[in-house]
């Protein structure tokens, strides 16, 4: 049943010279809940009694509707459903528009198309990203937007949940009018301009698409969609709209829509989206207390370095990049400056925009430019040492209250910062190569990290347009410390029996978007050689131990930047390499190890066990906040698949009995030195975390 709270009157419909105005009051971004759709109901109803020529529907605060209300979805939807309030605006005598700003997107957008017209503010994002939340639009979308933009498009738009501006919806027939300035009087002078008459969508025939147009459009989806039930369920029911009669399809489309939004792949998206936006809170934490960043300076300009610069120039901030030397310096910029000028080539970016980005960097090789910079963040090569020489000079230049930020992917932040006269400014900023496309950051709180510090951190991530995730200090933090017992425990199925190609490809069949072995060529193995290296020192010497990447970086393999690491690259795609398979040969060899037999299920349950454990470890320890923050991380940072709600979620909805199993295996598999981790306990958490 509803709550009071969803009771609450969430619409307010008011009489304008005869037009009803109805404004959605449902902060923060005026979710479709119920309460909203009962209050369009009877405003739309009153509107009727009044006698209204016409009505529109408008959001207050920041949007029209961001989507309907998530939080119903894991039970029975009360009515009004969307689809009731929809055929309420279709079958009123008066014409009604939508008048969207911010965002309208899935439910808001499917309102907005069962209004006679729609119009934007502009920049107004539109969208229906309900495939990519496991389910389908299921209030008309798959039938309505294809009588409006065709169907090629729509099975494009739908499947990829694709968002777009108000000038390119208008351009596509989706929305009538961009509206520059006061929305609503824009909207009552259009009902004003002349008689507007009734004009459902539904009753519009598609646009004439070129079949073979419509067949690439559906392939091309089907593809991207990888087999997931509700891509080829969404493609089905936008063919049906170039049926004559809209209605036997509408109903299709809502028996689909029920059926998959109760589905295991909507309900692990659905708590990954919930756990998203709880990731980046940190209770108690007064995030009144973030400090405004006005400029950035970025030590180090390799790849991650240049990746961090593009980051923050597209944000609008500028930035002054240190570099060692004039030419090192000239080259990182020249890098970034031909990234950007590439990027308009391809049309991903507007000239303008790309002048101004450029505009905003400078660089300098003396750390005295960066003395006006709020924030500084060093991207140079991991060792302690060198990072320690940074940040003391950063200090020296920078006002006391500037941030100081390290990308370090696994080193001690809190021994880094030793010696400082101000710990209390230094906090981790990890982000993910490459740095402006993955849409993951760990912020790492330190243990001298002041609230401050923290709060602007968090807030500048949100700015940067990533995915926060906060971490304590440990060896790799949260994803990369899981991440290196999943490379270990793939490294160990290969020396007891199976090949690389055969571990990647029970990943992949999985879900990840790539195996361990072809993710360690693409990053490039001497990083996880380095970690190795600077672990060697106290590694237990009665611990099993895999030589074959260290061979591998000591031969000068050390990925597809070699055109050879795990697989070769002859022509820049990977196959099987026989040298590699002669070294693997040879460490069984040495180890004493016959090598078996592996199936790709057991693969897959040993890579997950092994992730599993490691999360259970460091939750344990306090290096992650929660549960659903190592499936936040691996979902966002390493390609574990989205539909599966990331690892824990995954686990804690497989029999239990099998998960113990799993571990016990892996316990045998690693053998001296397995730390098991309290498994039981963070799965039932989990779920725990989600009712919560």
């Amino acid at each position: 049943m509803p709550t009071d709270q969803q009771d609450k009157p969430r619409v307010e419909m008011r009489m304008v010279d005869g037009v009803a105005v109805l404004t959605i009051r449902n902060p923060p971004v005026n979710a479709g809940s119920h309460a909203v759709r009962k209050g369009l109901a009877d405003g739309l109803a009153e509107a009727a009694r009044n006698g209204a020529s016409g009505a529109v529907i408008i959001g207050d605060g920041r949007c029209f509707i961001a989507g309907s209300d998530l939080k119903e979805f894991d039970s029975k939807l009360e009515w009004p459903e969307l689809p009731d309030v929809i055929r309420l605006v279709e079958d009123t005598p008066f014409p009604v528009v939508a008048a969207m700003h911010g965002v309208a997107l899935g439910g808001g957008l499917e309102l907005a198309l069962g209004c006679d017209y729609r119009l934007a503010a502009p920049h107004t994002m539109v969208g229906l990203p309900e495939v990519g939340l496991g389910f389908v639009p299921g209030a008309g979308g798959t039938q309505r937007l294809p009588r409006l933009t065709g169907l090629a498009r729509a099975i494009d738009l739908i499947s990829a949940a694709r968002r777009i501006p108000a000038d390119q919806a208008a351009a596509i027939g989706l929305v009538d009018r961009v509206v520059a300035g006061d929305l609503l009087a824009g909207a009552l002078a259009f009902l004003a301009e002349t008689v507007r008459p009734k004009r459902a969508a539904l009753a519009i025939s598609p646009p004439a698409d070129d079949p073979a147009a419509v067949e690439a459009a559906a392939d091309k989806a089907l593809r991207r969609g990888k087999g997931r039930p509700n891509v080829a369920e969404a493609i089905r029911l936008i063919r049906r709209a170039a049926e004559a009669d809209g209605r036997d399809a509408l109903a299709d489309e809502r028996a689909v829509f029920q059926r998959l939004r109760v589905g295991e792949d909507a309900t692990a998206l659905r708590h990954l989206f919930f756990s998203e936006r709880r990731a980046g809170v940190v209770e108690g934490l007064d995030m009144g207390l973030a400090r405004a960043i006005g400029s950035v300076g970025v030590i180090g300009g390799g790849t991650m370095g240049q990746g961090i610069v593009r980051c923050f120039l597209a944000t609008g901030l500028p930035v002054i990049l240190i570099e060692r030397d004039e030419d090192s310096l000239a080259n990182s910029v020249s890098a970034v400056r031909a990234s950007l000028d590439a990027a308009v080539e391809k049309g991903r970016l507007a000239p303008d925009e790309a002048a101004r980005r450029n505009a905003a960097l400078t660089g300098a090789t003396d750390y005295a430019a960066l003395s006006r910079c709020d924030l500084a963040i060093e991207a140079v090569f991991e060792d302690m040492a060198v990072k320690r020489d940074v940040l003391g000079r950063l200090e020296r230049v920078l006002a006391p209250d500037a941030m100081l930020a390290t990308n370090t992917s696994y080193l001690d932040i809190d021994a880094m910062a030793e010696g400082l006269a101000h710990k209390g400014r230094v906090v981790g900023l990890h982000f993910f190569s490459p740095a402006d496309v993955m849409p993951l950051i760990e912020v790492v709180r330190a243990n001298a990290t002041d609230d401050a510090t923290l709060a602007t951190a968090l807030k500048l991530a949100r700015k940067l347009g990533k995915q926060p995730v906060v971490a304590r200090v440990a060896e790799g933090f949260i994803g990369n410390r899981i991440y290196a017992a999943y490379r270990r425990r793939a490294e160990l199925l290969v020396l007891d029996g199976a090949t690389p190609q055969q571990v990647d490809r029970a990943a992949t069949a999985f879900g990840f978007a790539m195996g361990p072995f072809a993710v360690a060529d693409m990053s490039g193995l001497d990083i996880a050689w380095a970690m190795r290296k600077r672990q060697a020192p106290t590694r237990d010497p009665a611990a099993r131990y895999v030589t074959i990447p260290d061979t591998l970086c000591e031969m000068g393999r050390l990925g597809r930047k070699t055109k050879g690491g795990w697989y070769d690259y002859p022509e820049g795609k990977p196959v099987p390499s026989d040298l590699v398979a002669d070294v693997i040969a040879e460490a069984r060899q040495a180890a004493g190890i016959a090598p078996a037999e592996i199936d790709a299920a057991a693969i897959q349950r040993q890579l997950l066990a092994a992730i599993v454990n490691e999360a259970a470890l460091l939750l344990a320890e306090g290096v992650a906040q929660r549960p659903s923050d190592v499936d936040v991380t691996l979902c966002n940072g390493y390609g574990f698949p989205r539909f599966r709600g990331g690892p824990l979620w995954w686990a804690a909805h497989q029999d239990r009995a099998v998960i113990a199993g799993d571990q016990a295996r892996l316990a045998e598999a690693i053998g001296h030195g397995f730390a098991a981790g309290p498994v039981d306990k963070v799965l039932h958490d989990i779920v725990e975390e989600r009712k919560g």
